[in-house]
């Protein structure tokens, strides 16, 4: 029978490879065309509504918790990360697709748009980790520091679930 501690050792070795294993495999596979696939391109207002909602679930998931309703909270979490998961796997099916679509806007609202596109890309490779250790620290009974991580994982997490629709909303008229 595995202890607590030798169970979180073997989580925190997942952790530490998938939240490489990730941020590299998106950029590898942001080289990779797929020859013969038709462009994705019906995908960027669905990731980006995905992401919205992934937002929406978050805020919901908090109130829950603050509520007393934990097993609310866990399945709104678990829908979360599986939502993460899909906007992934979609977004980088796109962009295995279909070339970068070039920001047009000019001005001030260029440097506001690099701003936020340059937060999210850097906060969603950070959140990562942020991510899986808050899960596994609840799925392993640990809920005090899972409490105590969730306070830096939600805000992240919100963020870069909302500066993704915002991408989305100014990149649109582009595509």
């Amino acid at each position: 029978m595995q202890t607590k501690t030798q169970n979180t050792k073997r989580y925190n070795i997942w952790i530490w490879i998938l939240s490489i294993a990730i941020p590299v495999a998106v950029a590898a596979l942001f080289t990779v065309r797929i020859p013969g696939v038709e462009r994705l391109g019906f995908l960027p207002p669905i990731y980006a509504t995905i992401n919205g909602l992934t937002a929406i679930i978050l805020i919901v998931a908090v109130y829950q918790i603050k509520k007393g309703n934990r097993k609310t909270h866990e399945l709104l979490m678990k829908t979360a990360i599986g939502f993460s998961v899909l906007f992934l796997v979609m977004y980088v099916a796109y962009h295995m697709t279909s070339d970068s679509t070039p920001f047009g806007g000019e001005g001030m609202i260029r440097y506001i748009y690099y701003f936020i596109l340059i937060t999210h890309i850097l906060l969603s490779i950070v959140v990562i980790p942020f991510v899986l250790i808050t899960y596994v620290r609840a799925i392993s009974g640990q809920f005090y520091k899972h409490r105590k991580i969730a306070r830096i994982t939600f805000p992240l997490w919100l963020y870069v679930a909302l500066t993704g629709v915002i991408v989305y909303l100014m990149i649109s008229p582009y595509y």
